[in-house]
């Protein structure tokens, strides 16, 4: 199987990686953040920069052939992990059924500049 580089409008990496990576149903993503699609600065808040984060997950995943039904996990990176209530907001927006979401781990990391939290997936794409 051939490996294929996902790319989406909007998104995009400073170095030379694709927004993510699919071989067969397989794909996984790099680190997606809380960008503005159009300027590519950081969401004010750590509100703005959850939604902004799981907008860019979402193009990437369909870009890759996918859906969010087809995320299986989503490791999330937080400044501070005790401001969860904010992550999970805008996680119950893209996840609402409760019987169908995908795992997820939130760790608390020591973020560059004013990112406030981050993120990657994978996925299985039938």
């Amino acid at each position: 199987m051939a490996r294929v580089s996902v790319y989406t409008e909007g998104f995009s990496h400073k170095n030379p990686i694709p927004a993510a990576c699919r071989i067969g149903d397989m794909m996984y993503s790099g680190s997606i953040q809380g960008t503005d699609p159009a300027t590519g600065a950081y969401g004010k808040t750590l509100a703005e920069q959850c939604r902004l984060m799981f907008d860019h997950v979402e193009r990437i995943v369909t870009a890759g052939g996918g859906s969010m039904e087809d995320i299986i996990k989503i490791t999330v990176w937080m400044k501070d992990r005790s401001q969860r209530a904010a992550l999970n907001e805008v996680w119950r927006k893209y996840f609402p059924d409760s019987a169908s979401r995908p795992a997820r781990h939130t760790m608390q990391a020591d973020l560059d500049g004013d990112k406030l939290i981050e993120c990657d997936f994978i996925a299985v794409i039938a």
